[in-house]
């Protein structure tokens, strides 16, 4: 008896969980026609006080984020930098995948590592206002400038 009480419950599970599939079509199109007016829109910061300029700059921005903050940790276990981004994997949040390639979307990252300091580059394919290019060092303070590679005397990113 129990064999049939659960033959038929199963034999109903799959209607039951397509049913509300079936019910919401008319819910799938109207999301999808939204969508590339949001795409069409202005840079939308990821968080308050965000200094990004656009989705490209939140990426390079966030990556050197990530880089200062495993050198400093770094650092602080070593009490010397990292001399190279391979060195950093497993530090913090820095990944073998983030040391593997210095390509990053629309930048390429510069790093010159020694042991009591270190350079840290996000260079644009093309600078224009949108993609800055982004310096930081031992500091740990992010430098921008959009018409030149930028280095420490270029403004610094709030």
């Amino acid at each position: 008896m129990k064999i049939r009480n659960l033959a038929l419950l199963l034999s109903t599970l799959p209607v039951a969980a397509a049913a509300p599939v079936i019910a919401q079509p008319s819910l799938q199109t109207e999301p999808a026609a939204q969508a590339p007016a949001a795409a069409q829109g202005s840079y939308q910061p990821k968080f308050p006080g965000d200094p990004a300029r656009s989705d490209a700059e939140a990426g390079a921005l966030g990556y050197m984020r990530v880089v200062i903050r495993a050198q400093k940790l770094y650092q602080k276990k070593h009490d010397q930098y990292a001399t190279s981004l391979m060195d950093l994997v497993n530090t913090g949040s820095f990944t073998r995948r983030m040391a593997k390639t210095t390509e990053r979307g629309d930048y390429t990252v510069g790093f010159k590592g020694k042991k009591d300091n270190y350079v840290l580059t996000m260079t644009p394919k093309n600078v224009d206002a949108e993609h800055r290019s982004f310096y930081a060092d031992e500091d740990g303070v992010i430098h921008a400038d959009e018409t030149k590679a930028a280095d420490a005397s270029s403004p610094k990113v709030k």
